[in-house]
């Protein structure tokens, strides 16, 4: 009868961590909706934006273009609690930190050698199913930049 009990708990409490991650508003897939977008020409764009549940924190895997149009891939993988996660195939980034504001924004800032290279806003719509990331930084060329990217839930 313990082992059963014990097995019950197990289980529940397994399903309520799978049912707090499926409740954040990230995980799933998002592709980018170009005409509702504004990213500047020469920026980086990313196309699609993949968050799913690892253990107890979140992988995101972005695919999209640089700023000269070759294939771009990064992934990260942290929590949204504000703190810097390595990133690995991002020129522009080495570490990025995402916290989460209330159920429907983010920020997220993105970093090189420890020094801020991108700051921005992720906001969702009531419904869930747009996502709006704001983001200024600079280039390559030094130039400062805002982007705005809109992205559908797939």
């Amino acid at each position: 009868m313990k082992i059963r009990t014990m097995f019950l708990i197990t289980a529940f409490c397994f399903s309520m961590v799978a049912a707090s991650f499926a409740d954040d508003a990230n995980v799933g897939s998002w592709k980018l909706n170009d005409a509702k977008s504004k990213i500047p020409a020469g920026t980086t764009k990313n196309n699609t934006v993949v968050y799913t549940a690892a253990g107890d924190s979140y992988k995101c895997v972005v695919d999209g273009v640089d700023g000269t149009g070759k294939p771009a891939h990064n992934e990260w993988t942290g929590k949204f609690d504000g703190k810097d996660y390595p990133v690995t195939g991002d020129s522009n980034a080495d570490a990025r930190a995402i916290q989460k504001v209330d159920d429907h924004n983010y920020t997220v800032m993105n970093k090189k050698g420890g020094k801020p290279t991108l700051t921005g806003k992720i906001a969702f719509s009531a419904d869930g199913k747009t996502r709006t990331l704001t983001t200024h930084g600079t280039d390559a060329n030094g130039k400062k930049f805002t982007s705005v990217a809109v992205f559908e839930k797939q």
